[in-house]
């Protein structure tokens, strides 16, 4: 959700897919049971997060500047997916849900 916290190309494209959600969401939301969210998701404990064995020096001091980020389960974002697929969020459209334990919110 913020620039600072990663490569240019990066974060780029996580704007991107903002841009592309709420574009779709204008566009279609209009018609019967055609919605467009997105997640964004915060620190998740994966294997990809494992695999990270030389970070750039740069992007790490930018994301270090406001303290360490909570780490979340796959299951915490899985549990929002299935709220965005379910009838419950059915008034939901262009949104970006933020699931990030409030990292972004400091």
């Amino acid at each position: 959700m913020f620039g600072v916290r990663g490569g240019a190309a990066y974060t780029a494209s996580k704007h991107g897919i903002v841009g592309l959600t709420q574009n779709i969401a204008a566009t279609y939301g209009r018609y019967k049971n055609i919605r467009a969210n997105a997640i964004a998701p915060g620190g998740v404990e994966t294997n990809l997060t494992k695999a990270i064995k030389d970070p750039d020096e740069l992007g790490m001091k930018a994301i270090s500047a406001l303290g360490a980020a909570p780490m979340g389960k796959p299951d915490d974002i899985a549990k929002v997916a299935l709220f965005l697929a379910s009838d419950d969020s059915s008034f939901v459209n262009g949104a970006v849900v933020t699931v990030d334990g409030g990292w972004t919110a400091s």
